[in-house]
């Protein structure tokens, strides 16, 4: 009996320990860093009344932060001299009862990790909504534990199921497509009430969300990309989370989220939106302020970036997840929303770390002067320098939809995607830009250009010959459409049909689709898988014509390389004359048409059917 009772006092004892730490994050870490200091996040109750040590002489103690919150402790360690392995951390307290240990383990990075590839000009990304792509594994459709605990297809807004080892099921698909990399929108804990399919509400920003699988799902999706050949390109949001998000229950600091008194005064401030704050000279001060701390909406609260502490916590996560996922590619999400020194810090630590890595950053604008403002290179006049290598093309997406939409003429048509292009000149390096047709937040491609196969067509395979990054959408190679509902977010997020089990047609092996649908996508897999192997169209030369007489015609050049992109508005054949393109070097020259491999030689005169685009190539 007396050995019983000290069982159970030992039971309790150990259990009582280990209460005392619910978080360490980041959970683990490497050696051999360029940065060589790692702050850790300590969360556990009254933690912040215990001294920390490290039983290691390799690894030092160089700071140890409060916050005011006692169920939180900042700790610095020094790296510099650390080996891999597993270390303890120390806690005492006055009374040895209360002393206690964590194991934390260093790791060695993978092999040539600091010089990994980013995404660039070579690839073509695919862009995924995971919960609507393909649906794997239906025993983690509903989580008991979590706020949103239905699955309804049938429900716009609705979680309908789809995972990440959906995604990792079809890479074959993606990749005999021809596409190179993929960007899922975001796949962790996302615990909102609603909604929480979307992702950009993120509750636990080191937690893969257990409804689209676990963390060896999402490591088995990179590994499985990148032995395809494919890039994984990850979405993360440093602007904000969600209302449901851990840190909301017992807030780390007085500071942790902007408008932090307001919001425990159920008062939510939300921003003005007005991005162009962050270029314009006259703006004031409390516009300024409100576009970067007010809360993007009520259930996403702001976080507070030039709260140090918070800064790196963010930097780190964004760092770990590369290392841990061995990451092609960040998608930043709302990028001009945060602290903008921050968002240049974050960017510079993180392209510090990986030299040859790829960011791209979301400003929805279709002015390229902001656009061109966040991209790395450009000499702002405000003196900004911001470390990011990629923005999103929103001015060109909207110059290739008005041009098509539109009748020829003077100033309208054709002329809005040449004059686009031409705002070339303001960016510091175009081709680091990313161009698309449209995205998750977007109507369709195919709904914008009011369901026209040709006009869609036109847009694809000028935007995949554009000297840019390109995205396409998934769905867009089938003419997924939201015309029932344009701007309706849940319809642009339409189920991939194929995906579900009881799907009447799949497109992932091309059944049950219409003559459109089949016809679309096998003109995009002939030009992604063209261009994949086209340095003409990766690193050439871009040289484009005027539009004349509803023809506008674009070539890309390198060495023996010439490719040839025709867009015809005309409803009948017509005569071109080609003397006008002599610069180009094509006269002579056996031209292949893309799609159908037919072959002539580029002469005088070339007749061209009726609308529609023309894809050419030297290249045999």
């Amino acid at each position: 009996m007396k050995n019983l009772f000290f069982l159970i006092l030992f039971i309790l004892g150990s259990t009582l320990f280990a209460q005392k730490i619910d978080r360490i994050e980041p959970a683990y870490w490497w050696v051999g860093m360029e940065n060589t200091q790692l702050e850790l996040l300590i969360y556990g109750k009254d933690i912040a009344q215990f001294t920390p040590s490290v039983d290691n002489k390799n690894i030092q103690i160089s700071a140890v932060k409060k916050t005011g919150n006692n169920n939180y402790l900042f700790l610095n360690l020094d790296l510099s001299k650390a080996v891999s392995g597993k270390f303890n951390i120390n806690f005492s307290k006055k009374g040895k009862r209360n002393n206690f240990s964590v194991a934390y383990e260093l790791k060695e990075r993978n092999q040539n990790s600091k010089m990994r590839e980013g995404f660039n000009s070579s690839d073509v990304i695919y862009l995924i909504t995971p919960d609507r792509f393909a649906n794997a594994d239906v025993t983690n459709d509903i989580v008991k534990t979590m706020n949103e605990k239905t699955v309804d297809r049938k429900n716009d807004y609705g979680r309908h199921g789809g995972d990440i080892k959906g995604m990792t099921n079809h890479l074959d698909y993606i990749h005999e497509m021809g596409f190179t990399a993929i960007w899922p929108t975001p796949v962790l804990t996302n615990d909102m009430k609603n909604a929480s399919y979307h992702g950009y509400a993120m509750t636990d920003f080191y937690q893969v969300d257990p409804r689209f699988g676990t963390m060896e799902d999402y490591s088995e999706l990179a590994k499985s990309a990148k032995n395809k050949g494919i890039k994984l390109i990850m979405d993360q949001v440093a602007n904000h989370i969600g209302l449901e998000h851990w840190w909301m229950k017992d807030l780390p600091a007085n500071d942790w989220v902007n408008y932090q008194d307001e919001f425990l005064k159920n008062n939510m401030v939300v921003t003005n939106h007005r991005r162009t704050t962050n270029q314009d000279a006259y703006a004031s001060v409390k516009d300024r302020n409100l576009m970067s701390e007010g809360w993007f909406v009520s259930s996403m609260p702001d976080l507070n970036q030039r709260n140090p502490l918070l800064a790196t916590y963010l930097i780190q996560n964004s760092i770990w997840w590369i290392e841990t996922l061995d990451l092609g590619g960040i998608r930043q999400d709302t990028y001009p929303y945060p602290n903008k020194q921050f968002m240049s810090d974050w960017a510079g630590a993180i392209m510090k770390e990986y030299p040859n890595f790829s960011i791209v950053g979301e400003e929805w604008s279709v002015n390229p002067l902001l656009v061109g403002y966040w991209q790395q290179g450009l000499k702002n006049k405000d003196g900004y320098v911001s470390n990011l290598s990629s923005t999103m093309d929103f001015p060109m997406q909207k110059a290739i939809v008005d041009a098509l939409n539109e009748t020829e003429s003077w100033d309208k048509g054709f002329v809005k995607m040449y004059e686009g292009l031409a705002n070339d000149f303001s960016y510091a390096n175009p081709s680091n830009i990313m161009i698309f047709p449209d995205n998750h937040d977007m109507d369709r491609i195919f709904t914008q250009l009011k369901e026209n196969v040709v006009n869609t067509k036109m847009a694809l395979g000028y935007l995949l010959a554009l000297p840019r990054i390109p995205q396409l959408y998934y769905g867009t190679e089938i003419l997924m459409q939201n015309s029932a509902k344009p701007g309706d977010h849940g319809l642009i997020r339409t189920d991939f049909p194929g995906g579900w089990k009881d799907d009447k047609s799949n497109a992932f092996k091309g059944e049950g689709l219409t003559s459109d649908q089949a016809e679309m996508q096998s003109f995009l897999k002939k030009v992604l898988n063209y261009r994949k192997n086209s340095e003409a169209i990766h690193s050439g030369k871009t040289i484009h014509f005027a539009p004349e007489n509803g023809v506008y015609m674009l070539f890309r050049i390198k060495n023996d390389e010439i490719v040839t992109v025709i867009l015809n508005k005309n409803e009948k054949p017509i005569l071109l004359n080609l003397n006008r393109f002599e610069e180009v070097g094509l006269k002579g020259k056996q031209v292949v048409n893309m799609i159908t491999d037919d072959t002539f030689i580029f002469e005088n005169n070339l007749e061209i059917g009726s609308k529609g685009v023309l894809l050419l190539t030297t290249k045999k």
